[in-house]
């Protein structure tokens, strides 16, 4: 009996260690399938993180030569502007039957050898024939009455400076930039034209200096989209319309500036694209990065980082054979488990557009300052934004560049919030809230009004709103936790009530709520 008793026991011990034996491996198993998920949307949210990222720089950098190509148009186009506004105000004012053309042959002369960007300067008649120029030797029966430019002064009174479309010379055969106005005798008839000239060899070596990909572009066009110089340079895409194209359609007609991914109606590459209308001549420049140059790298990198995933995931299914062999890592994989934990815990207070803070983080820590602010006796500041006409917004411009305001709106957020006890979280949509413990009314609106400031400075367009920029309104709410029946429900309540009060006080501003329910700190 004692023998069948002990071997009863040793039964209940071995189905007892096959019990702990398969827990322990199903434990185990479910740990490593909840890490190697882990790390596979970790991985590709870095990714992704990443392809986003090598977006960004590529519009910091198509922004960057826009910007810097437009300045150079404008700066080589107000020099042939000035230059030609003072010879026709020399010119008109001495009077055509005492033109010195040795004299103004020099100056033109001069003129051209100081400025590089010159192909050359004329002074034409009435009829259209060539009266002085800086070249040494004027063609015989040189007439220019027939060009574009000619015409149009010949038959508008505009004094203003015109940019014409390429041309190619008659004296040199170079491709040129027509920069020409009309000269007018004193009594206002048309006397002729005054004609600068730039060569388009000279924007294609400047062009051909910037270091973009093979497959780059950039344009110098007329408003009306006439190709007026593009690299990489192709004689027979200059006079070109761009008219058609998606900058020119869809963007150019509501922002001066900006950035679009577009493909090329030149050659069909699809680019990332800056454009930026001159401010004082009516052109455009545009700057493009091939998609597959700025995707390329990510690609490649994307490529290794998956490869280090697999042989991560790999490693770890071999690591959970020697935990299954060795009981004794159970503490190892105990703690994995409650890191995985707490990085999953963080992730869901964390709102994945903005980064900010998300209304469960919200939630999680309202109640705990509410109550720390009435032991220590200091005012609480609730502050709820909203984005004003932020479906039109979207509607404009679409999602993801609605996702973009929304991503830089948090940025101002987060750098007007000085105390590391201030928090900002995306309450939902387009709508922000400030929770601002030790802060009363004064200190709420200084820091709206800052954000407000901060939030014009970064000059987002908005052709929705009737400001022309992106703003937002707010409520503010504050607590003194002094007074009974302050809780964070009427808290909410009160500074969305003010919100609402703001918007219809006509947006761009913020309203802050009387005592409804809550005790206003002053």
């Amino acid at each position: 009996m004692c023998a069948a008793r002990k071997q009863d026991d040793d039964g209940l011990i071995a189905v007892a260690g096959e019990g702990r034996a398969v827990a322990l491996f199903r434990l185990v198993l479910a740990f490593m399938l909840v890490v190697m998920l882990a790390f596979a949307l970790v991985e590709g949210w870095r990714i992704w993180r990443d392809y986003r990222h090598a977006f960004s720089n590529a519009e910091n950098i198509v922004t960057n030569l826009a910007r810097a190509t437009a300045q150079h148009a404008e700066d080589a186009i107000r020099q042939v502007d000035a230059i030609t506004a003072t010879l026709a105000e020399r010119l008109e004012g001495d009077g055509f039957d005492h033109i010195n053309r040795p004299r103004l042959h020099a100056l033109l002369a001069k003129q051209k050898s100081i400025m590089p960007q010159l192909h050359g300067l004329f002074v034409y008649g009435p009829d259209g024939h060539w009266i002085v120029t800086d070249q040494a030797l004027i063609p015989a029966n040189a007439n220019n009455a027939d060009r574009d430019y000619f015409v149009y002064h010949r038959d508008h009174a505009d004094r203003g400076v015109r940019v014409g479309s390429v041309v190619r010379s008659r004296s040199t055969g170079d491709l040129i930039i027509p920069i020409s106005r009309r000269l007018e005798y004193p009594d206002g008839s048309f006397a002729g034209v005054l004609l600068g000239t730039i060569k388009v060899q000279w924007f294609v070596k400047y062009y051909g200096d910037f270091k973009i990909d093979e497959r780059g572009a950039l344009v110098l066009a007329k408003r009306d989209g006439t190709i007026l110089v593009r690299r990489p340079f192709v004689e027979p895409a200059v006079g070109r319309s761009l008219a058609n194209s998606e900058i020119f359609r869809n963007h150019l007609p509501y922002a001066a500036e900006g950035v679009a991914e577009a493909v090329a109606v030149v050659d069909g590459t699809a680019r990332l694209y800056a454009y930026r209308a001159l401010s004082s001549y009516p052109l455009v420049v545009e700057a493009g990065l091939s998609r597959e140059s700025i995707v390329a790298p990510w690609r490649h990198d994307a490529i290794k980082s998956l490869a280090v995933l697999l042989f991560l995931l790999l490693g770890l299914a071999a690591f959970a054979g020697v935990v299954l062999r060795q009981l004794r890592e159970r503490i190892t994989i105990e703690r994995a488990l409650h890191q995985a934990h707490q990085t999953l815990k963080a992730l869901a207070l964390t709102d994945s557009l903005t980064g900010l803070g998300n209304r469960r983080r919200l939630d999680a820590v309202f109640e705990a300052e509410l109550k720390r602010a009435r032991r220590q006796g200091y005012p609480v500041a609730l502050v709820m934004l909203d984005l004003d006409y932020f479906k039109a917004y979207n509607d404009l411009y679409g999602h993801p560049a609605g996702d973009q305001c929304l991503r830089r709106f948090a940025e101002v957020l987060q750098q007007a919030l000085k105390r590391p006890a201030d928090l900002a979280v995306r309450y939902g949509g387009e709508e922000f809230t400030l929770l601002l413990p030790d802060t009363d009314t004064h200190g709420a609106e200084v820091l709206v009004v800052e954000v407000q400031q901060l939030l014009r400075r970064q000059l987002l367009e908005h052709g929705g709103s009737p400001l022309g920029r992106v703003s937002f309104s707010a409520g503010i709410a504050v607590g003194d936790l002094a007074r009974e029946g302050v809780t964070a429900e009427r808290l909410m309540a009160a500074a969305d009530g003010a919100l609402y009060q703001a918007k219809r006080q006509g947006r761009d501003g913020f309203c802050v709520a009387a005592n409804a329910g809550v005790g206003v700190a002053p």
